[in-house]
Protein backbone atom coordinates (compact mmCIF):
# COMPACT_ATOMS: atom_id res chain seq x y z
CA UNK A 1 0.00 0.00 0.00
CA UNK A 2 1.69 3.38 -1.07
CA UNK A 3 1.92 6.18 1.93
CA UNK A 4 -0.06 8.70 0.02
CA UNK A 5 -0.01 10.25 3.30
CA UNK A 6 3.67 10.71 3.88
CA UNK A 7 3.94 11.63 0.34
CA UNK A 8 1.78 14.61 0.99
CA UNK A 9 2.78 15.87 3.93
CA UNK A 10 6.68 15.61 3.15
CA UNK A 11 5.45 17.21 -0.57
CA UNK A 12 3.89 20.49 1.38
CA UNK A 13 6.94 20.91 4.23
CA UNK A 14 9.00 21.23 1.58
CA UNK A 15 7.32 23.33 -0.68
CA UNK A 16 7.16 25.89 2.67
CA UNK A 17 10.79 24.80 2.91
CA UNK A 18 12.22 25.70 -0.52
CA UNK A 19 10.04 28.34 -1.07
CA UNK A 20 11.27 30.16 2.25
CA UNK A 21 14.28 28.81 3.47
CA UNK A 22 13.09 27.06 6.49
CA UNK A 23 10.02 24.53 8.15
CA UNK A 24 10.26 21.12 6.45
CA UNK A 25 11.56 19.83 10.16
CA UNK A 26 9.52 22.38 11.90
CA UNK A 27 6.40 21.41 10.07
CA UNK A 28 6.83 17.21 9.39
CA UNK A 29 8.73 16.27 12.92
CA UNK A 30 6.06 16.92 15.04
CA UNK A 31 3.42 15.58 13.13
CA UNK A 32 4.93 12.22 12.23
CA UNK A 33 5.71 12.11 15.91
CA UNK A 34 1.87 12.56 16.71
CA UNK A 35 1.09 9.90 14.21
CA UNK A 36 2.47 7.68 16.16
CA UNK A 37 5.54 7.29 14.45
CA UNK A 38 9.17 6.74 16.94
CA UNK A 39 11.49 9.62 17.35
CA UNK A 40 14.28 7.33 16.48
CA UNK A 41 12.54 6.67 12.80
CA UNK A 42 11.64 10.01 12.31
CA UNK A 43 14.78 12.22 12.77
CA UNK A 44 17.24 10.47 10.71
CA UNK A 45 14.66 9.79 8.28
CA UNK A 46 13.97 13.38 7.80
CA UNK A 47 17.57 14.50 7.73
CA UNK A 48 17.90 12.32 5.09
CA UNK A 49 15.30 13.11 3.16
CA UNK A 50 16.63 17.06 4.13
CA UNK A 51 19.78 15.84 2.58
CA UNK A 52 18.48 15.32 -0.83
CA UNK A 53 15.84 18.19 -1.52
CA UNK A 54 18.79 20.98 0.00
CA UNK A 55 21.15 20.12 -2.72
CA UNK A 56 18.42 19.53 -5.41
CA UNK A 57 16.73 22.83 -4.32
CA UNK A 58 20.09 25.03 -4.42
CA UNK A 59 20.40 23.67 -7.86
CA UNK A 60 17.29 24.80 -8.71
CA UNK A 61 17.34 27.70 -7.38
CA UNK A 62 20.84 28.21 -9.52
CA UNK A 63 19.25 27.38 -12.73
CA UNK A 64 16.45 29.53 -12.39
CA UNK A 65 19.44 32.32 -10.75
CA UNK A 66 17.49 32.71 -7.99
CA UNK A 67 20.60 32.42 -6.40
CA UNK A 68 24.17 32.63 -8.40
CA UNK A 69 26.25 29.39 -6.50
CA UNK A 70 29.08 29.31 -9.61
CA UNK A 71 32.66 28.75 -7.76
CA UNK A 72 34.01 32.18 -6.51
CA UNK A 73 30.37 33.41 -6.68
CA UNK A 74 29.68 35.61 -3.59
CA UNK A 75 26.36 33.29 -2.56
CA UNK A 76 28.71 30.12 -2.85
CA UNK A 77 31.46 31.52 -0.27
CA UNK A 78 28.50 32.77 1.90
CA UNK A 79 27.10 29.54 2.05
CA UNK A 80 30.46 27.47 2.33
CA UNK A 81 30.68 29.72 5.73
CA UNK A 82 27.53 29.03 6.90
CA UNK A 83 27.68 25.67 6.07
CA UNK A 84 30.88 24.65 7.72
CA UNK A 85 29.79 26.42 10.55
CA UNK A 86 26.33 24.43 10.68
CA UNK A 87 28.56 21.50 10.40
CA UNK A 88 30.35 22.14 13.07
CA UNK A 89 26.88 22.69 15.18
CA UNK A 90 25.76 19.34 13.78
CA UNK A 91 29.21 17.39 15.21
CA UNK A 92 29.24 19.24 18.69
CA UNK A 93 25.54 18.38 18.94
CA UNK A 94 26.76 14.24 18.62
CA UNK A 95 29.86 14.64 20.32
CA UNK A 96 29.23 17.28 23.18
CA UNK A 97 26.90 16.96 25.56
CA UNK A 98 25.33 20.28 26.53
CA UNK A 99 23.97 20.70 29.97
CA UNK A 100 21.40 23.49 29.80
CA UNK A 101 17.59 22.90 30.94
CA UNK A 102 15.80 21.86 27.52
CA UNK A 103 12.79 24.40 28.61
CA UNK A 104 15.64 27.17 28.69
CA UNK A 105 16.61 26.78 25.35
CA UNK A 106 13.56 26.18 23.66
CA UNK A 107 12.85 29.49 24.96
CA UNK A 108 15.72 31.11 24.01
CA UNK A 109 16.05 30.11 20.66
CA UNK A 110 11.70 31.24 19.97
CA UNK A 111 12.63 34.62 21.66
CA UNK A 112 15.78 34.67 18.77
CA UNK A 113 13.47 33.64 16.15
CA UNK A 114 10.66 35.82 16.88
CA UNK A 115 13.06 39.38 17.50
CA UNK A 116 14.28 38.14 13.83
CA UNK A 117 10.80 38.34 11.95
CA UNK A 118 9.73 41.19 13.45
CA UNK A 119 13.22 43.05 12.45
CA UNK A 120 12.75 42.31 8.82
CA UNK A 121 9.10 43.58 9.01
CA UNK A 122 9.65 46.54 10.42
CA UNK A 123 12.53 47.30 8.03
CA UNK A 124 11.76 44.60 5.11
CA UNK A 125 11.91 48.33 3.32
CA UNK A 126 15.21 49.25 3.61
CA UNK A 127 18.26 47.57 1.79
CA UNK A 128 20.37 46.49 3.79
CA UNK A 129 24.14 46.85 3.51
CA UNK A 130 26.24 43.73 3.28
CA UNK A 131 27.86 42.77 6.69
CA UNK A 132 30.33 40.21 7.45
CA UNK A 133 30.56 40.52 10.74
CA UNK A 134 26.79 40.74 10.98
CA UNK A 135 26.64 37.02 8.78
CA UNK A 136 29.66 35.42 10.78
CA UNK A 137 27.57 36.34 14.02
CA UNK A 138 24.16 34.85 13.06
CA UNK A 139 26.07 31.86 11.45
CA UNK A 140 27.61 31.32 15.10
CA UNK A 141 24.71 31.36 17.13
CA UNK A 142 22.42 29.18 14.35
CA UNK A 143 25.32 26.51 14.73
CA UNK A 144 24.76 26.87 18.52
CA UNK A 145 21.77 25.83 18.45
CA UNK A 146 21.73 23.52 16.17
CA UNK A 147 24.20 22.11 18.13
CA UNK A 148 22.42 21.77 21.38
CA UNK A 149 18.80 21.43 19.91
CA UNK A 150 18.80 20.37 16.73
CA UNK A 151 16.64 22.85 15.61
CA UNK A 152 15.96 27.49 15.25
CA UNK A 153 18.15 26.72 12.19
CA UNK A 154 16.54 28.32 9.41
CA UNK A 155 14.66 30.65 10.32
CA UNK A 156 17.47 32.01 12.01
CA UNK A 157 20.14 31.79 8.69
CA UNK A 158 17.60 32.81 5.97
CA UNK A 159 16.29 35.74 8.16
CA UNK A 160 20.14 36.57 9.80
CA UNK A 161 21.24 36.74 5.82
CA UNK A 162 18.40 39.22 4.87
CA UNK A 163 19.59 41.14 7.79
CA UNK A 164 22.89 41.14 6.63
CA UNK A 165 22.29 42.40 3.39
CA UNK A 166 21.99 39.04 0.88
CA UNK A 167 19.11 39.52 -1.33
CA UNK A 168 15.95 37.74 -0.10
CA UNK A 169 16.21 35.05 -3.28
CA UNK A 170 19.73 34.48 -2.81
CA UNK A 171 18.76 33.68 1.21
CA UNK A 172 16.65 31.23 0.55
CA UNK A 173 18.85 29.19 -2.04
CA UNK A 174 21.75 30.13 0.38
CA UNK A 175 20.28 28.08 3.05
CA UNK A 176 19.09 25.38 0.91
CA UNK A 177 22.74 24.17 0.63
CA UNK A 178 24.05 25.40 3.77
CA UNK A 179 21.26 23.10 5.34
CA UNK A 180 21.52 20.29 2.85
CA UNK A 181 25.66 20.56 4.00
CA UNK A 182 24.26 19.95 7.46
CA UNK A 183 21.96 17.32 6.97
CA UNK A 184 24.83 15.39 5.43
CA UNK A 185 26.80 15.41 8.75
CA UNK A 186 23.80 14.77 10.61
CA UNK A 187 22.56 11.54 8.74
CA UNK A 188 26.31 9.78 8.99
CA UNK A 189 26.66 10.69 12.27
CA UNK A 190 23.23 8.45 13.02
CA UNK A 191 24.68 5.72 10.52
CA UNK A 192 27.72 5.79 12.55
CA UNK A 193 26.38 5.67 15.99
CA UNK A 194 22.60 5.36 16.14
CA UNK A 195 21.38 3.51 12.86
CA UNK A 196 17.31 3.86 12.75
CA UNK A 197 15.78 0.41 12.80
CA UNK A 198 13.72 1.03 9.89
CA UNK A 199 14.13 3.19 6.66
CA UNK A 200 10.64 2.33 5.67
CA UNK A 201 9.36 5.89 5.73
CA UNK A 202 12.83 7.37 3.68
CA UNK A 203 11.22 6.51 0.24
CA UNK A 204 8.28 8.15 0.18
CA UNK A 205 9.44 11.18 2.11
CA UNK A 206 11.95 11.64 -0.23
CA UNK A 207 9.36 11.16 -2.99
CA UNK A 208 7.17 13.95 -1.88
CA UNK A 209 9.92 16.35 -0.88
CA UNK A 210 11.92 16.08 -4.09
CA UNK A 211 8.15 16.74 -6.01
CA UNK A 212 7.70 20.24 -4.83
CA UNK A 213 11.46 21.42 -5.33
CA UNK A 214 10.63 22.76 -8.61
CA UNK A 215 7.46 24.27 -8.09
CA UNK A 216 9.16 25.94 -5.13
CA UNK A 217 11.49 27.02 -6.87
CA UNK A 218 9.88 29.00 -9.31
CA UNK A 219 7.09 30.07 -6.87
CA UNK A 220 10.63 32.03 -5.44
CA UNK A 221 11.63 33.20 -9.36
CA UNK A 222 8.13 34.78 -10.06
CA UNK A 223 7.70 36.24 -6.91
CA UNK A 224 8.88 39.84 -6.35
CA UNK A 225 12.07 40.34 -4.07
CA UNK A 226 10.47 42.31 -1.51
CA UNK A 227 7.56 40.28 -1.72
CA UNK A 228 9.64 37.28 -0.45
CA UNK A 229 11.66 38.77 1.88
CA UNK A 230 7.88 39.73 3.48
CA UNK A 231 6.94 36.16 3.16
CA UNK A 232 10.21 35.56 4.76
CA UNK A 233 9.40 37.52 7.80
CA UNK A 234 5.85 36.63 8.00
CA UNK A 235 7.00 32.69 8.68
CA UNK A 236 9.97 33.45 10.62
CA UNK A 237 7.43 35.74 13.22
CA UNK A 238 5.00 32.55 12.87
CA UNK A 239 7.58 29.55 13.70
CA UNK A 240 8.53 32.20 16.69
CA UNK A 241 5.87 33.08 18.19
CA UNK A 242 4.45 29.51 17.73
CA UNK A 243 7.86 28.18 19.24
CA UNK A 244 7.38 30.69 22.43
CA UNK A 245 3.82 29.96 22.98
CA UNK A 246 4.99 26.09 23.44
CA UNK A 247 8.28 26.94 25.16
CA UNK A 248 6.04 28.97 27.97
CA UNK A 249 2.58 26.59 28.01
Amino acid sequence: MIPWHLIGLSLVAEYVDSALGMGYGTILTPILLLLGYPPGQVVPTVLLAELGTGFLAAGWHHGLRNVNLRWGSPDLTVAGVLGAMSVLGAVAAVVTTVSLPAPAVKLYIAAMVTAMGIAILVRRAREWQFSWPRLLAIGAIAAFNKGISGGGYGPLVTGGQILSGVGAKSAVGITSLAEGLTCLVGVMAYLFLQPPESWTMAPPLVLGAILSVPLAALTVKWAPERGVALAVGAAVLGIGVLSLVRAVV
